[in-house]
């Protein structure tokens, strides 16, 4: 697609194809912040992407793709996942020998010179690389990164200097329409770390050993030495390992000691109990990954202890959005059924005498496909009451069939499971179950999605 030899320092002039995608305008906003032109177009942009370009001053002027905007001065254009193969401004770049890249092509091409981490596996990913991040700027260690979700503390998602160091959150959904293959493939770690696996993105990968083998090659990709650790509780991280990882440096984390104290997690060090504000076993799980990867880059033990008992999580990871006298209530980007399932183990344990009402949307392509709701059998048995909701919106969107309700009922298989694919009569069926003001109550919202659109208000 490019020239290997392409000069990025002289770079000043990028062009994003899909300007709007969640991570695709927070890489266009560090390029603008570098001094690069950087225009883009798409066919639709919401918030926040919406109004980010638009305080930078990079928001397209009207939506849609405008094949005259590619023009031989461009130096590079950067194509998003949600471009398709007939994209006519696609077909204008390639016309004129324009070098395009996919975003992770184009993030290894500008930290090629850096030292690069990438936290990579089915789940974790976006916790891990926060509580990463939150440790090195605690220790004011210079570094740049990519991570799919807000952070307190930093005010976007991506971003690119001089730093000789990046963190990366790398994902195996496929690079670009032109590029396949998934965007983990194109980093080359110096230290990655490989958090679990369970089957995802259906629509890419038809079976599970078609999505396994995405992580054999990726661990078969990386140089020989480069560090990796992973997650030794997960039985496919260990067979994968055991295939793929004898040129690495492998080495396995678990579960941090922790108890809980007043639904208050508790980190049992060398050093003495260290109070945290996360809680549940994955996301304690996630912590000692992050461990590990900041011992490597040279944080001492005691200075990460201290770091992350300020931690308060990615944004909707377990985030806590409203509280009041005997309500609490989370929002967790929850689909995946090993998501769906930790998330609502995590809160059972720390809160035992809380009752729980799990609301979960199905929203992605795989929890909407029919072939893949078996998966989702016993998935939400933790809580007490639990509440699945999908859009016919969605199904529409994603060109899938109709789906009936009685049958998204019995593929979970909790007889008393509530199933609602009305956005109105979910809020009102929420409203009522919190009228109880008697019980001391954990409302969980779990979705990747916005429940069609619903504005929760406590």
């Amino acid at each position: 697609m490019h020239e290997d030899n392409y000069s990025f320092q002289k770079m000043k002039k990028t062009h994003f194809i899909a300007i709007g995608g969640a991570v695709m305008h927070q890489l266009a906003l560090a390029l603008h912040r570098q001094g690069h032109q950087v225009t883009g177009s798409d066919d639709e942009i919401n918030d926040p992407a919406k109004s980010n370009l638009a305080t930078a001053g990079i928001l397209p002027e009207t939506n849609g793709w405008f094949p005259e905007k590619i023009t031989k001065d461009l130096d590079a254009i950067v194509l998003g996942m949600h471009a398709r193969a007939d994209n006519p401004e696609l077909i204008a770049a390639q016309a004129l020998g324009i070098p395009i890249y996919s975003f992770p092509e184009y993030v290894y091409e500008v930290s090629k010179n850096k030292k690069r981490v990438v936290v990579a596996g089915s789940h974790g990913k976006t916790s891990i690389t926060s509580m990463i991040m939150h440790v090195l700027r605690h220790e004011n260690i210079e570094f740049d990164y990519l991570v799919g979700a807000k952070l307190d503390g930093f005010a976007q998602s991506v971003q690119l200097t001089d730093a000789p160091l990046i963190i990366l959150e790398g994902d195996e959904y496929p690079a670009s329409v032109v590029e396949k293959k998934p965007k983990i493939f194109f980093y080359h770690p110096h230290i990655s770390v490989l958090s679990g696996i369970a089957w995802d993105h259906i629509n890419v990968f038809p079976t599970y050993e078609n999505y396994c083998s995405q992580f054999i090659q990726y661990l078969q990709g990386m140089e020989s030495g480069s560090e990796l650790y992973y997650n030794a509780e997960d039985s496919e991280v260990n067979r994968i390992v055991g295939l793929a990882s004898s040129h690495l440096k492998a080495e396995p984390y678990i579960t941090h000691q922790f108890h809980y104290e007043d639904a208050t997690a508790v980190l049992t060090t060398d050093k003495g109990d260290v109070p945290v504000s996360i809680f549940g076993r994955h996301n304690l799980l996630n912590l000692n990954a992050a461990l590990k990867v900041c011992l490597s880059l040279g944080v001492a033990k005691d200075n990460f202890y201290k770091a992350i008992a300020s931690f308060t999580g990615a944004a909707r990871r377990l985030e806590k959005i409203a509280e009041k006298p005997n309500l609490v209530v989370f929002r967790d980007f929850a689909h995946a059924p090993s998501k769906l399932k930790a998330t609502l183990d995590a809160v059972k344990e720390a809160m035992p005498l809380r009752r729980v009402i799990a609301c979960f949307e199905l929203h992605t392509f795989s929890s909407l496909n029919e072939q893949f709701l078996s998966e989702y059998a016993h998935s939400m048995d933790a809580a007490d009451i639990s509440i699945v909701f999908f859009s016919h919106h969605a199904l529409q969107m994603k060109g899938l069939p109709a789906l009936d309700n009685q049958l998204v009922h019995s593929y979970f298989k909790r007889p008393d499971l509530l199933v609602i694919d009305k956005k109105e009569e979910l809020e009102q069926k929420v409203k009522d179950l919190l009228t109880d003001q008697s019980r001391q109550t954990c409302l969980l919202l779990m979705s990747s999605g916005t429940f069609d659109g619903i504005q929760w208000k406590f």
